[in-house]
């Protein structure tokens, strides 16, 4: 679909109007048309591999943490956590060398030195496609990986669990194969390249951000300003390798517990990584940021970064508070499934959207500080105005992502622990075993909700950036200001509905495919069950392979319509309105259409996915805590419950939210590449 896709680019490229800056610099169609190509392929293709890397050291590690499982809880931990270190740290490590490359080659190929038209301020406009083609291959990872692994979910638990009273987990479920397959596809696979691709747009936009900042304040050294989101991720690799090699879980002699909560453990090296992130990112501002038009400019700077730093920190907060069951809010999900599974979702869908106010608050206060410093930082344009707003915001974004390495970390321990316990439960290993890769797996969930807020917070700024690109780079194509959008204008304002409506209807067809991929898996269950009783008795093996093909087949069938629907609709919308402004005299109409969609989908995007999110999440660990022994434990009328709101928050937390903050971020990118349509 990305080669599909790539061609289409093309002719779009060589059949467009072109860039007047690109122009006066010596830059042909076809060579705009080729390079902006090459950068989507590579971006894909870089984008692929992150997600490959993820789930082949996954699948490594898990067997490895059950084995250690055997002798402590305290390796088991440090064999999980160090293994989603491996493939975190080459996920960033690979974004920030793609970049590099494709900068570095560039600045080669174009002769960026010796010409005399050619500025280094205009390059990173040319990698765009590096981010396109990262945001497009994530979304369909997102989505097929969690189709896959939801769908698997949900009919193992809702035959074996409900209706067979059977373990999670269980070797006679015929779907427990599939369910393991997919947290290694949904969580590692589609998460390494979800990481990926937000920190290559985060990079990119502050990249395009920096550069037009210096060139209008007219900097003698812009390359400063333009490789400092390098700089800032290289020391991300170094300060989060750091944070996870800190961590070392203590034990009592000769006992197999946890003296401490793996939680706080994760915490603390945590702690660490961001206690040096600020050294790191304040060390690199002063380094790179300083300039004598400015001398106090790299202090705003840096304060920004903190800001973002504060940010990545009070979203994991929030997000841990709302779904770890040691805070009320999961306890009170779990008390609701003690009077049935109605009051049980009413409880998670309450929570869920209780749960969208706190961190809307700190993004609101996080963008307008950051933006106040940038502008105060005492850059001016030629004309005396105020210029480093923007730019401030792109530094807090950078700081928020300053720790990703080790937030993917947490992210990637999460399904390798989960795994570790269905490969103790597969083999029968004694009850001791289970209770740690239990205890893990429970972390683990709490790990993933924090990843996935601190994806969507760092989403959010990211894609404010790029819409500010956006609308730069149709000043330039029209050679006319456009610096704001009036939503008071009809179509302009049915662009923004538009937008909002793309994400309901994209979450929808997202829920449904799991829904109907899950039905499939239900009838395949109850028709082993059914037709070969012995399963149950251990005397004949169910058919795993069946239900792995069902899954399988069906995610690649199922993200088709809602992948198509991203892609098409952003392109389609603009043409239109273009067409439309032509008629009614409005030549900016179709850009304006397509600014205010941007931001209706950006608003509505963030909002629902910290809804689905944090309501699965909450979901999920209520029925773990019930599985600890509260209220009744495993088997009880509570329990069942639980696991319905389970189910129901599954494809909320691993299919249609994470999917959400890619989206938006790719509708960004695609309006970005494609501006010149629009005009």
């Amino acid at each position: 679909m990305a080669v599909v896709l790539a061609f289409v680019i093309l002719g779009i490229y060589l059949i467009r109007n072109s860039n007047p800056q690109q122009e006066a610099s010596g830059i042909e169609r076809t060579t705009s048309a080729y390079v902006t190509v090459i950068s989507f392929l590579f971006g894909a293709v870089c984008s692929g591999v992150a997600g490959y890397i993820g789930m082949w050291v996954s699948v490594r590690a898990n067997v490895r943490v059950s084995s250690a499982a055997r002798r402590s809880a305290r390796e088991s931990l440090q064999v999980a956590l160090r293994a989603g270190g491996l493939s975190a740290l080459i996920v960033v490590g690979m974004t920030v060398l793609g970049v590099a490359i494709l900068y570095s080659s560039f600045y080669v190929y174009l002769r960026v030195e010796d010409s005399n038209t050619m500025h280094v301020t205009e390059l990173p406009l040319l990698l765009v496609g590096y981010g396109f083609g990262a945001s497009f291959v994530a979304l369909f990872a997102q989505l097929g990986g969690g189709i896959y692994t939801k769908a698997a979910d949900v009919g193992a638990d809702l035959v074996g669990k409900v209706e067979q009273g059977i373990p999670e987990d269980d070797p006679r479920n015929p779907a427990v194969i599939a369910d393991l397959v997919g947290d290694n596809v949904g969580d590692c696979a589609a998460r390494g390249a979800d990481l990926f691709e937000s920190i290559a747009a985060e990079i990119i936009s502050a990249m395009i951000l920096g550069g037009s900042m210096a060139k209008r304040c007219r900097l003698e050294d812009a390359s400063g300003f333009i490789l400092f989101p390098l700089v800032v991720h290289s020391f991300d690799l170094v300060v989060s390798a750091i944070g996870i090699l800190s961590i070392r879980g203590t034990r009592d002699p000769g006992s197999k517990s946890l003296v401490e909560d793996p939680m706080a453990i994760l915490q603390r090296g945590y702690s660490v990584t961001l206690i040096l992130a600020v050294l790191a990112f304040c060390g690199s501002t002063r380094w790179l940021l300083y300039t004598e038009q400015a001398p106090a400019a790299w202090l705003h700077f840096a304060l920004c970064g903190l800001v973002g730093i504060i940010t990545a920190y009070i979203f994991v907060w929030i997000s841990q508070y709302y779904t770890d069951y040691k805070y009320e809010p999961v306890r009170s999900v779990a008390l609701a499934s003690s009077t049935g599974h109605g009051t049980n979702v009413i409880a998670g869908v309450g929570l869920g959207l209780e749960s969208t106010a706190m961190p809307t608050l700190v993004i609101s206060v996080a963008v307008i500080s950051a933006y106040w410093l940038g502008k105060t930082s005492g850059l001016v344009d030629t004309d005396g105005s105020p210029t480093g707003g923007l730019f401030g915001t792109a530094v807090a974004t950078m700081g928020m992502l300053s720790t990703a390495a080790y937030v993917l970390t947490m992210d990637m321990f999460g399904p390798i622990a989960d795994n570790a316990g269905g490969i103790a439960e597969m083999s029968q290993q004694p009850d001791s075993v289970r209770e740690i890769t239990d205890l893990l797996d429970a972390v683990g969930n709490t790990t993933k909700a924090t990843t996935k807020g601190f994806a969507i917070g760092s989403a959010a700024l990211a894609s404010f950036l790029l819409f500010s690109a956006y609308m730069d780079e149709v000043s330039h194509f029209a050679q006319i200001k456009f610096n704001e959008v009036d939503i008071a204008i009809p179509e302009v304002f049915i662009g923004g509905l538009l937008g909002s409506m793309l994400i309901y209807l994209f979450s929808a067809w997202a829920c449904m495919a799991v829904g109907r991929t899950a039905q499939e898996v239900v009838n395949e269950v109850r028709r082993q069950f059914m037709e070969r009783p012995g399963i149950m008795t251990y005397q004949d093996k169910p058919d795993y392979g069946r239900c792995v093909s069902i899954v399988a087949s069906s995610a690649l069938r199922e993200m088709i319509k809602p992948g198509a629907l991203a892609v098409v609709s952003p392109i389609l919308i603009g043409i239109v309105f273009k067409i439309v402004g032509q008629y009614t005299e409005q030549p900016l109409l179709g850009a304006k259409v397509v600014a205010a969609m941007l931001m209706f989908a950006t608003v509505s995007g963030i909002l629902m996915a910290l809804f689905l999110n944090t309501a699965g999440g909450a979901w999920d660990n209520a029925k773990k805590f019930i599985e600890s022994g509260a209220l009744g434990g495993k088997g009880s009328d509570a329990h069942k419950a639980a696991v319905t709101g389970d189910t129901v928050g599954d494809p909320f937390k691993d299919t249609a939210g994470p999917s959400l903050h890619v989206l938006i971020k790719m509708l960004a990118t695609i309006t970005l590449v494609m501006a010149p349509l629009f005009l």
